[in-house]
């Protein structure tokens, strides 16, 4: 399996150079301004590229606002990311790929054919610090059966369960699920591991699987959908037959 998951990501990111194209003039323009704007430190300029709310790799909270990203500014545009930036080169370091955006390098960051920063994709050593003291905060919040595990994926919660994914490292995803009334530090209604990760297309849409007996949880989520699509939806089927499917709001991600 994880041979399997490399080689998917390795044929990814292929995909992406094979589709990446040289930038347009009328792009390149945009991005030297935007590269003129972080060797300035114009942190003002650079809020106005941003679509809040911001995310950053869970369980980083996302940047609320303007004056959230000011608040963060150094934090996310360390100095490994303003190198990269300042010292990179329309024509050659960025390109275009069809719509998913421009990309910098190999997806440091992207940034969409408007000028709006999509994703950064750099973390600096404060974020993984954040990162670290945020997971073993998480680990003294659940229920001491649940407190081993190498990173949290996400919380769901549809009308009826509030669901926790956590990755327990080596390609090993753990469900955890209570009724809704319930809180995580009581003992889970239910408790699944060895889960899969599964990507679905290339437009970031994606699942995980749990199997249990002839039971199998899937919880997808919608990353490139409708505009009435749900963030994400559990669905249960028994015996290879769909028996409960519900929408899911994403509480942490």
């Amino acid at each position: 399996m994880k041979t399997f998951k490399i080689l998917l990501t390795i044929l990814m990111f292929n995909s992406l150079f094979l589709n990446a194209q040289d930038l347009k003039p009328e792009y390149q323009k945009f991005i030297s301004k935007f590269i003129l704007e972080v060797k300035n430190g114009d942190k003002e300029a650079i809020s106005k590229r941003i679509k809040f709310p911001f995310k950053r790799n869970y369980p980083i909270p996302s940047v609320k606002d303007k004056a959230d990203f000011v608040k963060r500014y150094n934090q996310i545009f360390d100095k490994v990311l303003i190198e990269k930036i300042t010292k990179s080169d329309p024509a050659k370091d960025w390109s275009e790929v069809g719509w998913r955006g421009i990309m910098l390098n190999r997806g440091d960051m992207w940034i969409d054919t408007d000028g709006r920063i999509i994703s950064i994709n750099n973390q600096s050593d404060e974020e993984l610090k954040l990162k670290n003291e945020l997971i073993a905060a998480q680990k003294k919040n659940v229920n001491a059966s649940l407190s081993k595990f190498k990173e949290p994926v996400a919380i769901l919660e549809t009308s009826k369960f509030r669901i926790r994914i956590d990755d327990l490292g080596n390609n090993n995803f753990r469900y955890a699920s209570w009724s809704i009334k319930k809180k995580m530090t009581d003992t889970p209604d239910l408790v699944i591991e060895n889960g899969v990760f599964v990507a679905d297309g290339t437009g970031g849409n994606h699942y995980y699987e749990f199997k249990k007996g002839n039971f199998k949880y899937e919880c997808y989520f919608i990353v490139l959908g409708e505009k009435d699509s749900p963030p994400a939806t559990l669905t249960v089927y028994q015996s290879g037959k769909e028996i409960l499917s519900q929408n899911a709001k994403i509480v942490s991600r």
